[in-house]
């Protein structure tokens, strides 16, 4: 089915951004997520083609543009050609086997997405997606459709988050089938890497807490983050909390986004995951005052055993995990303490200052006032004002003077040395080597080290 030209949704007309891709490959139509951004007027940097023959139109594209191509599955006869910049084509045959674009569109996922374009420009669109993207709007195709791939339910959120649009009723409703079966582990599980890149490109979009929200009420964060889904229902007393630890956590997300919306995506998935610990540590004292002890440290091995399951990088694990494990630092007062936070933490700032914010911010208990979130804050703005002041330079002393000054073999004895000077550095307590050199001498005397400082 044709209709109008592609560029009549678009307020951007004919921009770089919607030019058609060249060289258009023999008997080929673009297909997906390409023409759903190129009517939107967006720039895309993924293509999908369905053509009659992939490995020639694969070569053909990187020969031309300057890529690499190499064959993806063989089964499928699909073939990628990476182009500089990031840019990827995605080559494959039609799944239908007729000559006809339409009876591969019908059997993707959303409508939005069921669209094609072929050489001349002309839009294909037997679902009339066009619709459904002016009305800001994401539609199944079928749900058997939607179901074929268990992936797809959470891919609907993410497109619904992702663009700013709603999920259509009947859509709502097959999406929150298909999650219920997988959370009782009725349905299949799709693998976790393609889990952890849908949640990450959810949790990177401007509206994602609203975003983990449905989430939660459709049963999609049982699925895939149970260790997130055991704080449901986990009361926190009366203080400063007023919400259970699950819609604590999703509303320290909608804080942090609230006050810092450029927060990077380690910052993100580490204030959705703060209180992770909790269900596991808490515990009440005699008075039956609630406790967690120990839960930043608790809730930081289980952050990062869940990042580390859906694959995400080692930077993203690490960073995620540590602003977990230190959220609950006691609050630097005064400048020098301040000084010493900083050089302790000074890896993880200043999204852990963030992160602290967001928790509190999101703490609305009887406990909680106006003018204690507001000191709070004040306290951690000393810490931003030192951030602004260049770290210290190279260290006072390296690990081989250490050891000649103190006649120490490698081992934790010089580690321990060093950071010693490298924090007396920083709150200013020593200024020089001269001044670090006598500062260990006194230091391994007291110790009881062996060597030349005894």
């Amino acid at each position: 089915m044709s209709g109008p030209e592609p560029d009549e949704l678009s307020d951007s007309g004919m921009s770089e951004s919607t030019r058609l891709p060249q060289p258009w490959p023999a008997g080929g139509f673009l297909v997906g997520g390409a023409v759903r951004d190129r009517l939107l007027g967006k720039r895309s940097s993924d293509y999908d083609w369905v053509v009659p023959d992939p490995r020639r139109a694969a070569l053909q594209m990187a020969e031309a543009q300057g890529g690499s191509p190499f064959e993806m599955d063989a089964g499928r006869r699909h073939w990628r050609v990476a182009l500089p910049g990031g840019v990827l084509h995605d080559f494959a045959a039609p799944r239908h086997g007729g000559p006809h674009v339409e009876g591969d569109l019908v059997l993707r996922d959303l409508t939005i997405n069921a669209m094609a374009l072929n050489e001349a420009g002309e839009l294909i669109d037997p679902l009339d997606g066009q619709s459904d993207l002016r009305a800001k709007r994401v539609r199944m195709t079928s749900e058997e459709a939607l179901t074929a791939d268990p992936i797809r339910p959470l891919r609907a959120v993410r497109f619904a988050v992702t663009l700013e649009f709603r999920l259509e009723d009947e859509t709502l409703a097959a999406v929150t089938r298909a999650a219920r079966a997988q959370a009782e582990t009725e349905g299949e599980l799709p693998a976790f890497e393609r889990v952890g890149a849908e949640l990450s490109a959810l949790l990177a979009a401007p509206r994602a807490s609203q975003g983990m929200k449905l989430l939660s009420d459709i049963g999609m964060v049982k699925a895939y983050l149970p260790e997130l889904e055991a704080a449901r229902g986990v009361g926190q007393g009366r203080g400063f909390h007023h919400l259970d630890v699950l819609d604590h956590s999703l509303e320290a997300l909608n804080q942090l986004l609230h006050g810092f919306p450029d927060a990077d995506l380690p910052l993100r998935w580490g204030t959705l995951l703060h209180d992770v610990g909790k269900p596991a540590t808490k515990g009440r004292r005699p008075l039956g005052r609630i406790t967690f002890y120990g839960h930043d440290k608790v809730g930081a091995e289980l952050a990062g055993k869940l990042l580390r399951r859906l694959r995400l990088s080692a930077d993203v694990v690490e960073q995620a995990a540590g602003l977990v494990r230190y959220h609950m630092l006691p609050l630097p007062r005064g400048e020098r303490a301040a000084r010493r936070f900083l050089h302790r933490r000074r890896a993880l700032l200043p999204d852990l200052l963030k992160l602290m914010i967001a928790d509190r911010e999101a703490a609305r208990g009887p406990l909680s006032s106006a003018a204690g979130r507001n000191a709070y804050r004040v306290a951690l703005g000393q810490v931003i004002e030192l951030l602004k002041e260049e770290p210290p330079p190279e260290p006072l002393l390296s690990g081989h003077e250490v050891m000649e000054l103190l006649n120490l073999e490698p081992g934790p004895r010089v580690g321990e040395a060093l950071a010693l000077v490298a924090e007396a550095h920083a709150l200013g307590d020593v200024t020089g080597a001269e001044e670090a050199r006598a500062m260990l001498v006194r230091y391994a005397a007291a110790q009881g080290w062996t060597g030349r400082g005894r």
